[in-house]
């Protein structure tokens, strides 16, 4: 062994070593040391420029992360193609924590451009376990942003991951959008949901929307069910934070019906409208809506109109329609009558089955007024109206009331019978209106449901066609569908020059084009993707019609006898490309040969000209001298008193439905009823229900 003072020697001698190579150690970390301090798991807050400015300063790992914040910060401005540049610039080897925060930003940037398929294929390559929680926000957002609000138990994953990494408004947001992706599942994906037995925050929000399903229909139930609900999931964050539209419930009241207040134009070219939305109103308060059924008869389709309201050129009302007469029969549209001779309607597929009320019982205490609204300015009517007692009021008719109404601040429940151009959000206020815009969404949703994936649209070159055309592209591109073809036409007289030409009906046309609102960005979790400062691609004029899988026509009885055959001249028998039609071409007068012509033709239609209930179609028919424009009026009368003695569960709980004589009938969150139509088929000769 040696002495005890040589090893304190050879100790003496390895200290100023030691030192030595720990100030060496010291000083090289120095890089790594200032490149913590530029921390990219954090949040961003810098702008571009500085971000930049700091990456001409900086060299090594250090220049890296402030590219990558400088990255992050051009895709919150919108500025992509500098943004792309910097990515190209990046060096070729990445720690592993600069690879993930640069696979976050090429998603981020990938939505932004709208390729959300990409963007999905990209999150799927990032490691969560490495993640700041910053980072796992902006994870489980873009994730949310890639699914596009189209529900599914990969967006519902998502946000529960989310949920907990969230506070104050976000995390009310996302309590909101679990509830609404819940709610927006059809029946066939619940049923083929398989979760994790580990699952239990997934199951608990299963078991409140069943909750919800099964007492949606009935306020006081529903409102224990939910407390029931928060006892079993106490740690549920559902439980603990009620998304906004249950919570509302907690305080529902229902609305008082004791003296209603009708507001109708009870002069002037409007008066016939009015009339017969009158009559359907009394007669559905009085109860005299039962009939007994019409004896079995042979009767052809009777004209109505697709609009269901006053005609634009007639009271300024863009929703509404003309009276059927010969001079307008370019512009009448129509539904069958078929009395006797319709089956009962089939309902058709529906989100996640929920029952639905039907009429409302008649209720002999409440007092109706009816209101001239041509006699006198409308804010004087609502004013009488209040004076007088009012607790609801119903109308008015015309576009420009209901705007007035709308913007006067009025204290009073009113359901409106029309909707303004701008709709506005208000606790009090409900829109329920007869538009050929409603038939339009309501056949986007019916043709995909089918399975339809590449549709054009023929339509009159009109402004009557234009909404048609916008309200179905809208709501298709909702749905998730492409872009939308469509092809004018321009009445009988051109089809015809069309048809004695031989050159038929080609299933092609040009991109229709709309705004959607992902063209404003994405905005999830205080993570916003603006949309592109770029110029967009000059759309295509003219698409091939090879892949086209549905035809969706808005025409007149006569112009549709005529472009049903033009397509055939030009469509292989072998094609099987399906056809649909708005009910502006079921006019009155069809018999057995045209039935057979239109073989395999689907169209749409309000449930009562559809056959739901013959003998009241037949009391109403006789009662407006077969004139089924007023007759659709009439229906909405009746609806209109159903919704009055609901308004509080249409305007306050989710999922209340009613099965109208106008559609089924239910509310957004703005509450605008919605209508979901009967859709029927020709069929050897005979009209039947789709199935």
């Amino acid at each position: 062994m040696l002495p005890s003072k040589v090893v304190r020697h050879k100790a003496g001698r390895f200290v100023p070593v030691l030192l030595a190579g720990l100030i060496l150690a010291a000083c090289s970390g120095q890089g790594p040391q200032q490149t913590s301090n530029v921390n990219i798991q954090g949040p961003a807050t810098g702008r571009s420029d500085y971000y930049l400015q700091q990456v001409q300063q900086s060299s090594d790992d250090s220049k890296t992360d402030w590219q990558l914040l400088a990255i992050r910060a051009l895709l919150k401005e919108g500025k992509y193609p500098q943004a792309n540049d910097q990515i190209s610039q990046l060096p070729q080897q990445l720690s592993a924590v600069q690879q993930q925060e640069l696979q976050l930003l090429r998603a981020q940037m990938q939505i932004g451009q709208q390729d959300f398929g990409g963007a999905q294929q990209t999150l799927g390559q990032v490691k969560t376990d490495g993640l700041s929680q910053d980072q796992q926000v902006r994870y489980y957002a873009l994730q949310i942003a890639a699914a596009q609000n189209r529900p599914s138990l990969a967006l519902l994953r998502a946000y529960i991951a989310q949920e907990p990494l969230l506070q104050g408004a976000d995390h009310q947001s996302n309590i909101d959008a679990t509830w609404q992706a819940l709610t927006q599942m059809t029946q066939d994906q619940l049923n083929s949901l398989v979760i994790n037995a580990n699952e239990n925050t997934l199951q608990g929000w299963l078991d409140l929307l069943n909750t919800w399903h099964t007492n949606s229909q009935d306020p006081q139930m529903l409102k224990a069910a939910i407390k029931d609900w928060q006892t079993r999931y106490p740690q549920n964050p559902g439980a603990k934070t009620l998304p906004t539209q249950l919570s509302q419930v907690q305080n529902f009241t229902k609305a008082s019906t004791s003296t209603i207040a009708l507001l109708l134009p009870l002069n002037g070219q409007a008066q016939v409208f009015a009339n017969a939305i009158q009559k359907g109103f009394n007669d559905a308060k009085n109860g005299v809506l039962t009939a007994p059924a019409p004896q079995p008869a042979p009767a052809a389709p009777a004209a109505t109109d697709a609009n269901g309201q006053p005609s634009a050129q007639q009271t300024g009302d863009a929703n509404a329609q003309q009276p059927a007469d010969a001079n307008a029969a370019a512009n009448t549209v129509v539904s069958p009558a078929m009395a006797g001779n319709m089956p009962p309607q089939t309902e058709q597929p529906q989100p996640a089955a929920q029952p639905a009320t039907t009429a409302a019982q008649p209720d002999s205490s409440a007092q109706v007024k009816v209101y001239d609204t041509s006699s006198q300015p409308i804010a004087q009517v609502m004013q009488q109206a209040q004076q007088d007692g009012a607790t609801i009021v119903v109308g008015p008719l015309l576009k420009n009331d209901v705007e007035s109404v709308v913007n006067s601040q009025t204290p009073l429940n009113v359901l409106a019978l029309n909707e303004p151009e701008q709709i506005q959000n208000h606790p009090n206020i409900c829109y329920f209106a007869l538009s050929p815009e409603d038939e339009a969404r309501d056949a986007a949703h019916h043709i995909y449901e089918q399975g339809k994936r590449q549709p054009l649209l023929l339509v009159p070159r009109s402004s009557y066609g234009d909404r048609v055309s916008k309200a179905f592209a809208q709501e298709w591109q909702k749905l998730g569908g492409s872009t939308v073809l469509q092809q004018r036409f321009g009445g009988v007289s051109e089809l015809k020059q069309g048809i004695n030409s031989g050159a038929g009906i080609a299933l092609s046309g040009t991109p229709l084009t709309v705004e959607q609102p992902q063209s404003a960005g994405v905005a999830v979790a205080g993570l916003t993707i603006p949309a592109p400062q770029t110029t967009p691609p000059a759309p295509t004029t003219d698409a091939s019609g090879g892949s086209v899988d549905a035809v969706y026509i808005v025409a007149s009885q006569d112009e549709l006898q005529l472009i049903k055959p033009m397509i055939a001249m030009r469509t292989s028998s072998r094609n099987n490309i399906a056809l649909y039609a708005s009910s502006r071409s079921a006019q009155a007068g069809a018999g057995p040969d045209f039935r057979l012509e239109m073989d395999g033709l689907q169209f749409s239609d309000i449930p009562l000209l559809s056959g739901n209930n013959p003998g009241l179609m037949q009391q109403a028919a006789k009662s407006f001298n077969n004139d089924y424009s007023l007759v659709r009026l009439y229906a909405m009368g009746i609806d209109a008193w159903t919704l009055a003695n609901h308004f509080n569960q249409m305007r306050q709980v989710p999922g209340f439905a009613i099965d109208g004589n106008t559609g089924k009938l239910s509310a957004d969150t703005d509450c605008v009823i919605n209508r979901k139509l009967a859709w029927n088929q020709y069929r050897q000769g005979q009209i039947v229900p789709v199935q």
